[in-house]
């Protein structure tokens, strides 16, 4: 069997999406690539994440190795703090109805990007409903119609975010790190909503770790693809702008060796069927600082 590569698109910013999104959906034009992008739709508070400093073990180690300042600009490090917040949902809507226009399968990534990675295990069921909600409904205004898919910012999950997506009856998410397809079980309660996780790890894992490079970084990308279903979530501030270089290399790489490209909604049905139950939990992963849902082998 062939790689079958499932692109994840997570758009955390109004930069990214302003910026990042036009240029990927021209890269993925020139490739005849669809892939699933989870647009944030709220305000990008994203110079609130200095807290992070204080509270993630090596987060500042991680901001020093990815050269954040460079790749977010100043801009959007002081979103949220000295400069007012962009409500990225109102600034950008025609850019997510391209998105969908062109082909692609559009999903939420949150309302407040910062607020749900940071502060999700303490929200209070209510306050997870109301983030999800407002999402929803800026994603209605703009698309027509409802989401079918929700990816959580950091891959950060709760038993009431598990809660509210069940409730949204939605086909599927994708708020985890893992191998395959399954069904989630969080502290011994079985959830409704498949689980597509993450397979392989992301750029900002991956550089300056163990020695990689952006000049190494593809030759490591394709060591770890695998036959079969892989899950690479990529983003719109890096590999549609800092990095997009870098990840044109990888795409053309990828077709050159037969890999065939699906969204997350296709690879669900390809590889979804009869998927297991699955403790999940959350955990750490070499190359991010803080927590993940991961999926128990």
């Amino acid at each position: 069997m062939l790689p079958v590569i499932a692109l994840k698109v997570d758009v955390d910013t109004y930069m990214g999406t302003r910026d990042g999104v036009p240029a990927l959906l021209r890269t993925f034009d020139r490739f005849g690539i669809r892939a699933t992008f989870y647009f944030s739709l709220g305000p990008d508070n994203s110079g609130k994440a200095i807290r992070r400093i204080f509270t993630k073990k090596g987060f500042l180690a991680k901001m020093i190795r990815t050269r954040a300042p460079s790749v977010y600009g100043l801009r959007t490090l002081l979103y949220g703090t000295l400069l007012p917040p962009p409500l990225i949902g109102a600034r950008c809507a025609q850019v997510i109805r391209s998105t969908e226009e062109a082909g692609h399968e559009v999903g939420i990534h949150c309302w407040d990007h910062v607020k749900w990675h940071d502060y999700l295990p303490r929200m209070s069921k209510p306050t997870v409903t109301t983030e999800l909600e407002q999402a929803s409904a800026v994603y209605r205004e703009i698309l027509g119609h409802g989401t079918k898919t929700v990816a959580a910012p950091g891959w950060t999950v709760s038993a009431a975010s598990l809660e509210e997506q069940d409730a949204l009856k939605l086909d599927y998410c994708s708020d985890s790190r893992g191998s395959a397809p399954f069904y989630p079980v969080w502290e011994g309660r079985r959830f409704r909503t498949l689980q597509l996780p993450t397979t392989l790890p992301t750029t900002d894992e991956l550089l300056g770790e163990q020695g990689i490079t952006l000049e190494t970084l593809n030759d490591h990308y394709l060591s770890l693809i695998k036959p079969g279903l892989n899950v690479l979530t990529i983003h719109a501030e890096l590999e549609g702008k800092a990095t997009a270089a870098t990840f044109l290399d990888l795409l053309e790489r990828l077709k050159g060796r037969g890999c065939r490209f699906v969204t997350l909604a296709q690879a669900v049905e390809e590889f979804g069927k009869n998927a297991p139950d699955s403790p999940m939990h959350m955990g750490e992963i070499q190359g991010r600082a803080g927590y993940v849902a991961l999926q128990e082998s």
